[in-house]
């Protein structure tokens, strides 16, 4: 059997994390207050979101273990800062550049807390990146393609964890999708998200 943390598939994260930062760029400030899929979180505390998950994340991919891959992503509500709009495609690309060392695919590393593989910690990321591009895109009314690779990787990750006793500690419960529904509405209803999700339902 082959050990995926030591004989990993390298993905680039970087078509998906310039993808995210594009949506970003096309948020207005008006914008900031609007509901989004993601329960409890406005706009702006969804990009709050992806800036601290870019840090975590790149560090977790650097093995540069502490106070940004220690702490749980639930500690605090998150939020942007004054300079987020020059920090979070920044921070989207050193993401990228950590996870294209073989070295950050290997062994073991932290991310909220929890120490795990680093392909898992990869895996885990790539999700991340996908499920909230798309939480954005209809949260401010974007068009939203998800690289290819990227989204099969969050789809075959969530479809690994439907059967975890632990999931119902970090997704909701899976929203039954056509199995003939496009790849992304299937990732989406794994994520425990209605891919018919709208601002407009959101307020009825």
């Amino acid at each position: 059997m082959t050990d995926q943390t030591t004989d990993p598939t390298i993905l680039d994260l970087g078509p998906q994390t310039r993808i995210v930062a594009r949506l970003a760029e096309g948020v207005g400030d008006e914008r900031l207050a609007d509901p989004t899929p993601c329960p409890d979180l406005a706009v702006r505390n969804l990009l709050g979101h992806l800036t601290g998950l870019a840090i975590a994340f790149r560090d977790a991919g650097r093995k540069d273990l502490g106070v940004t891959t220690d702490t749980s992503p639930d500690a605090a509500l998150p939020d942007i800062g004054p300079g987020w709009r020059e920090e979070l495609p920044k921070v989207l690309d050193e993401l990228a550049d950590a996870w294209r060392d073989p070295a950050a695919w290997t062994g073991m590393t932290r991310a909220g807390g929890v120490d795990l593989p680093a392909a898992v910690a990869a895996a885990v990321a790539i999700d991340e990146l996908v499920v909230h591009g798309w939480d954005l895109a209809r949260a401010t009314g974007q068009d939203y393609t998800p690289d290819p690779l990227a989204l099969r990787a969050a789809y075959d990750f969530l479809l690994a964890s439907v059967d975890d006793p632990g999931r119902g500690e970090i997704f909701g419960p899976v929203v039954q999708v056509p199995a003939e529904a496009p790849l992304l509405d299937r990732t989406v209803g794994l994520s425990g998200r209605d891919p018919g999700w709208t601002p407009v339902s959101q307020a009825h």
